[in-house]
């Protein structure tokens, strides 16, 4: 089951990103999904995964929510608590992309994600086994304060987990102060925490990348340990542009570089971490080896930024896989002594 923000992406490719009152030219415009249980969906479905997709959350009443339940029912995602609400609109981002480097920018509107709460969901009525939730931070209702568990978000996953689900939450990078009061809380209901490096290090409270830019290995490890200590029961996987790291409760730690891509063939960098995610889940769900589990998510990641939107580039899970064959993988990521 994957729940939370259903989004539409408005994408643009610029020419370049502006000064402030300057021109950027748009070189081309599409449409695509946005939010981490829609971009998941459509990514397992179009890689074959071999499980029922079920969704969770809520649309506006408008063409941008009818978009979104067509496009769950042509791919055979379950929309029974996929809901709509005339309350407000479908959440829609646009998100300008740079020809030259694939950089992109979010203008977001959060709409319908900002009311949805979980309510009505009945997880003892689901044969799902693992609960995807994102993204903290930006599901208003689920943001807010709980008395019992801290924060909403906690309560829905501890639910889920009531009910025999494994949990899986993805949080948005948000440059602010927030993850000790909305996410931290949450960990204790979560069994499978995958973030990226800047968001790791947000909730843990470490660096993640030295002055050079280049990615610290060992402070990678430290917040990983941090957000287990924090309460992650089973595993936390930081995925970043070179590669994906995993540490699991156990203190086994593996690592995973990124294919090799040229350069030609990058159109986007938007959902490749929600691409990542879903190479992830297949694995968990699965039950594989997590080196396995890992070398998939960064396949459908390198297969994701073949295409400006955030799903427009996932083929079949043995293209996406082949892509590690044919091109190769960066450098090993192997930790500093």
């Amino acid at each position: 089951m994957v729940a939370g923000n259903w989004i539409i992406d408005h994408v643009k490719t610029i020419d370049v990103w502006p000064q402030r009152e300057q021109l950027a030219n748009i070189l081309g415009q599409s449409q695509g999904t946005g939010g981490a249980p829609y971009n998941v969906a459509i990514d397992l479905a179009k890689s074959g995964a071999p499980f029922p997709l079920l969704a969770a959350g809520l649309v506006g009443n408008d063409a941008d929510g009818q978009s979104i339940l067509d496009d769950c029912r042509k791919h055979k995602i379950d929309t029974r608590w996929l809901s709509k609400t005339g309350k407000a609109s479908t959440s829609y981002t646009d998100v300008m992309t740079e020809k030259g480097n694939g950089r992109r920018t979010f203008f977001h509107c959060r709409g319908a994600n900002a009311l949805w709460k979980g309510e009505g969901l009945d997880f003892s009525k689901t044969r799902a086994r693992i609960l995807h939730l994102g993204y903290l931070l930006l599901l208003d209702a689920l943001d807010e304060p709980d008395a019992r568990f801290g924060v909403k978000s906690a309560r829905l996953l501890a639910a889920a987990q009531e009910a025999g689900l494994r949990t899986s939450v993805d949080v948005v990078s948000e440059d602010s102060d927030r993850f000790k009061t909305v996410v931290s809380p949450a960990l204790k209901y979560v069994d499978y925490l995958i973030v990226n490096e800047l968001e790791a290090g947000k909730i843990a409270g470490f660096k993640t990348r030295g002055a050079d830019g280049r990615i610290d290995t060992v402070a990678l490890r430290h917040a990983a340990g941090a957000m287990l200590q924090l309460g992650v029961r089973d595993l936390v996987v930081i995925h970043f542009p070179e590669g994906g790291f995993a540490r699991t409760r156990k203190g086994e730690d593996f690592w995973r570089s990124s294919v090799n891509l040229p350069d030609k063939q990058i159109q986007g960098t938007a959902g490749a971490g929600d691409a990542f995610a879903a190479g992830m889940l297949l694995g968990l769900h699965e039950q594989w080896e997590l080196p396995r589990s890992l070398e998939t998510a960064v396949c459908l990641a390198a297969a994701c930024l073949s295409h400006p939107t955030c799903t427009g580039g996932i083929k079949p899970l043995k293209t996406s896989l082949a892509l590690g064959k044919k091109y190769g993988y960066l450098p090993p990521l192997e930790p500093e002594p």
